[in-house]
């Protein structure tokens, strides 16, 4: 039974993925922390930051891994699954339609629309999240010094995310900010997933 609420609720945060996984994480933390009460929202923030780490699209790998967390493999396989195939439906309806309106006006105008509305989305993903990823100085700084180095410089964001670990190594090794919590990542990742 888990595992198909699993699939169903990540099979509705598909079509939210439209403009990106960051456009979905406000959705994913009110489907996951408020409405099923299935993590705290520090835990989702810190799956957020390990699916941002991994390879791949942030929703699909934060569906994996919250799946996981909540009912083995099985469950990564549902959230993935579900994350996936309404958005594998609906890019097959919409290529064919597209291809066919794509020189339309209307259509033009729908997608100038629809961009700020997704940069709106993201900003506000950055600002749900930055509530309980900037805890204190240290972290307002990297989080400040990212910021810059990612604005003035082409650096590839592997070596940003990198530089974030190595800063969390040196400065928290001992304790952590605040909230004391620390990332488990062998909890989130599982039998190699």
């Amino acid at each position: 039974m888990m595992i198909w609420k699993i699939f169903c609720t990540f099979f509705m945060l598909g079509p939210a993925t439209f403009g990106g996984g960051y456009a979905m994480i406000p959705l994913l933390e009110r489907a996951i922390i408020e409405k099923n009460r299935w993590m705290k929202k520090e835990e989702v923030t810190d799956v957020l930051a390990v699916s941002q780490t991994a390879p791949g699209s942030v929703a699909v790998n934060a569906a994996t891994f919250i799946g996981y967390r909540l009912a083995g493999p099985w469950g990564a396989l549902a959230a993935t699954v579900g994350i996936i195939l309404p958005t594998f439906i609906i890019i097959l309806i919409l290529t064919t339609l597209f291809l066919s309106v794509q020189h339309s006006p209307l259509v033009q105008a729908a997608f100038l629309g629809i961009r700020p509305a997704i940069v709106a989305l993201i900003l506000y993903a950055a600002y749900r999240t930055a509530k309980t990823s900037i805890l204190d100085k240290t972290t307002a700084a990297v989080a400040g010094i990212v910021l810059l180095i990612l604005l003035l410089s082409s650096i590839h964001p592997m070596f940003v995310i990198l530089f974030g670990g190595l800063i969390g190594a040196l400065f928290f090794k001992k304790e952590p900010p605040e909230n004391k919590r620390k990332l488990d990542l062998d909890y989130y990742m599982g039998a190699g997933i």
